[in-house]
């Protein structure tokens, strides 16, 4: 079946569902395949459930005239999400980098939906299901579209442009993340930096932070950026903080706006102010940005800082790499808190350079004198060090139960797969 005869029906059903558990009805269930299931065999239970139409490659699956074959139903979707994304003329702003897309994309929206219809990726579905799945829910009355693109790999994020054609983008930074895949630091600036080249090739704009040297350097090509930094940018801000909380202060046109967020670590302040410069450039006053940053809270255990009895839990137990590892520890350290806790869970996605990343986070932790440090993770066992160890967050969470926390100031921070909320679960429990 041709793409656009496909969108026909997609029009008449625009729901799209790839899990027979969330089927709803009269939607367009697409049989997609995985390491350790076909969807193609879920074709009847998907009709049974009330999908519409059924997308399958396996012709021997075809049960019904609902049933459509495609050569690829991967291909397909990818496809028909693109040709959904043609029909729009509106902002597509895409996001990416090592640290901090996925809590900039939701500033950026909370901005944006004060005064446009605004859809957005939906928690981190940024890969290349998630970035169909996410144009595929835009209604056609959008008139604000963002991106969120994750990569751990090169041509990745080249390949998420072709299916998204943005014509604005931002990249966050570029860090030592998923270097495994990338092949090093520089292997991570080529990869992200893909997004830049789309944009300099199809004369997109460029949301450039001015106060990275790199990003400046990898922007050069392009002739339409909007900036904002520190200093020499279209928008400037300082930052400011309040208790654990970063804000900016905007300076726009010789006025200054305080804006205070809940969000925790001066890692946070470029976050913002990308924000405040999407909301700016496209005609949203300040008070009104100011007042959705303001409201907005973080319940994505990334940069989250809770009161439990007497303690003080910062989680940010989403993401880690050595980048957003060193930038956590340093804005842990200055805060004027006593009774400083550190529990971290490995990082993953290192390759040949974990023994290596570990121990320098071993070297960052010695710099301070926390009241007590948990390193969690087979990782860590090749490790130098006298802290406390445990091989997986059971035995640490065992750990932690047994023990009488009160007036501690703890950062809870690891890579998504170290699954370090349950310690803070077992902290919230004592």
């Amino acid at each position: 079946m041709q793409i656009h005869a496909l969108y026909q029906y997609y029009l008449q059903h625009p729901t799209i569902c790839i899990d027979t558990r969330k089927i709803t009805a009269g939607c367009l269930f697409f049989a997609l395949k995985g390491p350790n299931f076909n969807g193609n065999a879920f074709a009847k239970e998907a009709l049974e459930k009330g999908a519409q139409w059924i997308i399958i490659d396996e012709a021997q699956f075809k049960i019904s005239e609902q049933c459509i074959l495609v050569e690829d139903v991967l291909t397909c979707l990818q496809q028909l999400a693109t040709y959904h994304r043609k029909q729009f003329t509106i902002p597509f702003i895409a996001i990416t980098g090592s640290n901090g897309k996925t809590t900039t994309k939701e500033l950026i929206t909370s901005v944006l939906k004060t005064s446009f219809k605004t859809v957005a990726t939906i928690g981190n579905l940024n890969n290349h299901i998630g970035v169909p799945l996410t144009i595929l829910s835009i209604p056609t009355d959008a008139e604000m579209a963002i991106i969120e693109m994750g990569a751990n790999h090169q041509k990745e994020i080249a390949s998420y442009c072709k299916i998204a054609l943005p014509n604005f983008g931002l990249i966050n930074n570029c860090g030592k993340a998923h270097i495994e895949g990338f092949g090093g630091e520089e292997g991570v600036r080529k990869g992200k930096g893909e997004l830049y080249d789309f944009l300099i090739t199809n004369n997109g704009t460029i949301f450039l932070n001015t106060d990275l040297p790199y990003l400046v350097e990898m922007s050069a090509a392009s002739n339409k950026k909007i900036t904002y930094g520190t200093h020499d940018a279209h928008y400037v801000a300082k930052p400011i903080m309040q208790d654990a909380f970063i804000g900016a202060a905007i300076l726009n046109r010789d006025a200054e706006t305080a804006i205070h967020s809940n969000l925790v670590g001066a890692y946070n302040f470029p976050n913002i102010l990308a924000a405040v410069c999407i909301g700016l450039h496209f005609g949203i006053k300040i008070d009104t940005i100011k007042e959705a940053i303001e409201n907005y809270h973080p319940d994505n255990s990334r940069s989250q800082l809770t009161k439990k009895g007497s303690n003080t839990i910062i989680l940010d137990a989403y993401n880690a790499n050595p980048s957003s590892m060193k930038v956590a520890l340093e804005n842990f350290a200055a805060m004027p808190n006593e009774h400083k806790l550190v529990w971290l869970g490995a990082m993953k996605e290192m390759g040949s350079d974990a023994q290596k990343e570990h121990q320098q986070l071993i070297a960052l932790l010695n710099k301070h004198p926390w009241e007590q440090v948990i390193l969690v993770g087979k990782e860590f066992e090749s490790t130098t060090h006298s802290y406390l160890w445990f091989e997986n967050t059971a035995l640490a969470v065992e750990y932690i139960n047994k023990q009488v926390f009160e007036h501690k100031t703890i950062l809870i921070k690891g890579s998504r797969a170290s699954k370090m909320e349950l310690l803070f679960e077992a902290i919230s429990a004592c």
